[in-house]
């Protein structure tokens, strides 16, 4: 799988680069100095590598410091990055906040005067969308994160890219179902129980999921990486340490519940080598249940920015039980390409989602070359 784009990005680039200057044009000084930050690889690269899918500070301007209009632009920005489907999913998810308050007894639980809150979602630019050099933008909240960068008038990144929702499924009156990830599930499940039982046990790693994506939230990929600490996944400010405490005892309650130890995780590990079968080992209609599977992560994006890739250099991972509603992790990996999938939280109604580049996250292969060329 390529980290480039295709030929034909250079609308979308202009477009993001246009509704980011007109964002940032409108910013009082005080907005500007959280909003906007130094260029890919200066001296803010490592925050702008570091990113959440948790309810936190995911670090720049949120949409609740702002105005009405510049929420606007934000969202505007936001669906230039994503196809309509993918705007409507990330609308969805900003939704599904108050869906979860109500779940959770609209309590606070972490560091805000109010638990769930959809206005909690931030925006910051990276360098300069008007000027020559590289820049980028990351927006991102509880259950999404957006990250971009754009160099030479080309969109050059467009991971991590991560979609989650709690609960994953709600019901409405008359029985109606809100369920935006179902094809991230069902397809994986098709696929899974498709195999035979020689097959199958290759492909399924573990009797039972992991507690949450195994690479987490790490801004690259390492090797044999296992799942993350819970206070890993959170931002830390002075004066979090019972926030900290609690999120550790979280953790470990996790880790007890799902009967994970050592070598569990270990099992469940990425590594640079795929885990799980090979698709050039699936049939053809088994093959075509990947690809569709795989399309439907990077349906969220416009068709200009959708990388290529060769199904058959493509691995598939499951863990856990494959009936319908138990909890259930997945992987698709090969050639640059991870995806990660978990749904184990809340009995198995609470899902997570992510596309990564195993080693151009945030463009980090676009602006090595870059500094050859230039410096």
């Amino acid at each position: 799988m390529t980290g480039e784009t295709r030929a034909g990005a250079n609308p979308v680039a202009t477009d993001m680069a246009r509704l980011a200057a007109a964002w940032l044009g409108g910013l009082d000084d005080e907005q500007r100095a959280v909003g906007w930050w130094g260029g890919p690889g200066g001296k803010h690269e490592a925050e702008r590598r570091r990113w959440f899918y948790t309810p936190t500070d995911h670090g720049g301007l949120p949409l609740n410091g702002q105005s009405d209009r510049q929420q606007r632009q934000v969202l505007e920005l936001v669906a230039s990055g994503l196809s309509p489907r993918g705007y409507d999913l990330v609308s969805t998810v900003l939704g599904t906040e108050n869906i979860l308050d109500r779940v959770e007894g609209f309590r606070s639980e972490f560091d805000t005067s109010r638990g769930r809150d959809p206005s909690r979602y931030y925006l910051r630019v990276f360098g300069d969308p008007e000027g020559h050099g590289p820049w980028g933008w990351r927006f991102g909240g509880h259950h999404v994160s957006l990250n971009f960068l754009i160099a030479a008038g080309q969109v050059r990144s467009t991971t991590p890219r991560f979609f989650g929702l709690d609960p994953a499924v709600t019901t409405f009156p008359g029985g109606a179902r809100l369920d935006p990830l179902g094809e991230f599930q069902s397809a994986a499940r098709e696929l899974v129980t498709s195999l035979p039982a020689e097959a199958r046990a290759v492909a399924v790693l573990h009797p039972r999921a992991p507690a949450d994506l195994v690479l987490g939230n790490r801004s690259s990929f390492t090797e044999g990486a296992t799942m993350m600490p819970l206070p890993d996944l959170f931002r830390r400010r002075p004066g979090d340490d019972e926030l900290q405490a609690r999120m550790r005892a979280g953790g470990d309650a996790r880790d007890r519940e799902i009967g994970y130890g050592r070598q569990d995780h270990e099992l469940v590990s990425v590594t640079a080598t795929p885990k799980g079968i090979s698709a050039a080992d699936l049939d053809r209609s088994q093959q075509e249940c990947l690809d569709r599977l795989v399309r439907t992560y990077h349906d969220s994006l416009p068709d200009a920015l959708v990388p290529s890739w060769e199904i058959e250099k493509l691995h598939f991972a499951w863990a856990g039980p494959t009936e319908v509603g138990a909890p259930n992790y997945y992987r698709i990996q090969g050639e640059g390409i991870l995806i990660e999938w978990d749904n184990t939280a809340r009995h198995g109604n609470h899902a997570h989602s992510v596309v990564r580049h195993l080693s151009n996250d945030f463009g980090a292969d676009v602006l090595a070359r870059h500094r050859r060329r230039w410096h």
